[in-house]
């Protein structure tokens, strides 16, 4: 069954679940076991094509999606660094479109680009211990109906982004805007320039209370762009492409 046109859907926090024109689910760094702030009606998808997974951190690998892996095989996409995570723990190689930051692969009617950064990474072993240190990484997704998603992921803002906007021109960039461990509302404003987009999601922030950046400072840091739209969607809220009007720098 086709949508026509691209949904993104706030699962929580920094949650995401993608329809495609073309009906396919792509869940983005999914967390659902003990997410205290997913809205109770929302559990994973009976059928998911592709997983996008930025790092390891508890937040983003969720260890009832690896079980979902292993049994559904779903197409997954994620940083060399919890790929071989996932590889040494009994998830088939199948699964994986194997790729790594500057590298774009194409597949169920999509395009990734695997881009740069910056939050230094590890993965919680069962028995509590850190390891399979890693770099992040974030993705430009392209859909069929010429909608462009920038998924930073964690990260600071950085310099290159203005080449991410340059050569990838996204439409649309899901943004942390939490502070202290990834960017704050003014670093989220300097990356939105940088990136030139038209439409900003902000996420990663107000669920624990040492995630202090809001949505609200982040428009008055970007009151001065007329042509920026900022979606605040609250867990479980659904934005339609559609409605956008994807106006010109």
């Amino acid at each position: 069954m086709s949508t026509q046109h691209t949904k993104i859907q706030l699962l929580a926090h920094a949650s995401f679940k993608l329809t495609t024109p073309e009906g396919r689910i792509i869940l983005i760094d999914p967390w659902y076991t003990d997410n205290p702030y997913l809205p109770a009606d929302l559990a994973v998808p009976e059928k998911v094509d592709l997983i996008l997974l930025t790092h390891g951190h508890d937040d983003h690998l969720d260890k009832k999606i690896i079980e979902y892996i292993r049994n559904n095989s779903p197409k997954v996409i994620a940083c060399p660094g919890v790929r071989a995570y996932l590889l040494n723990n009994s998830v088939p190689s199948h699964v994986f479109e194997p790729m790594n930051t500057g590298g774009t692969v194409s597949l169920l009617d999509v395009r990734i680009t695997m881009t740069n950064a910056f939050h230094p990474a590890h993965i919680t072993q069962p028995d509590g211990k850190l390891g399979y240190l890693h770099n992040p990484v974030g993705f430009i997704i392209w859909l069929s109906d010429d909608i462009s998603v920038y998924y930073s992921g964690d990260t600071s803002v950085f310099g290159d982004m203005a080449l991410i906007g340059e050569i990838y021109e996204p439409d649309i960039a899901i943004l942390p805007i939490g502070d202290r461990f990834t960017m704050g509302p003014l670093e989220a404003a300097f990356a939105t320039r940088l990136l030139k987009v038209n439409h900003v999601i902000p996420c990663h922030y107000g669920t624990v209370p040492s995630l202090t950046g809001t949505p609200e400072r982040l428009k008055e840091l970007t009151q001065d762009l007329g042509h920026l739209e900022i979606h605040v969607l609250k867990a479980g809220e659904v934005l339609d492409t559609s409605t956008l009007k994807l106006k010109q720098w």
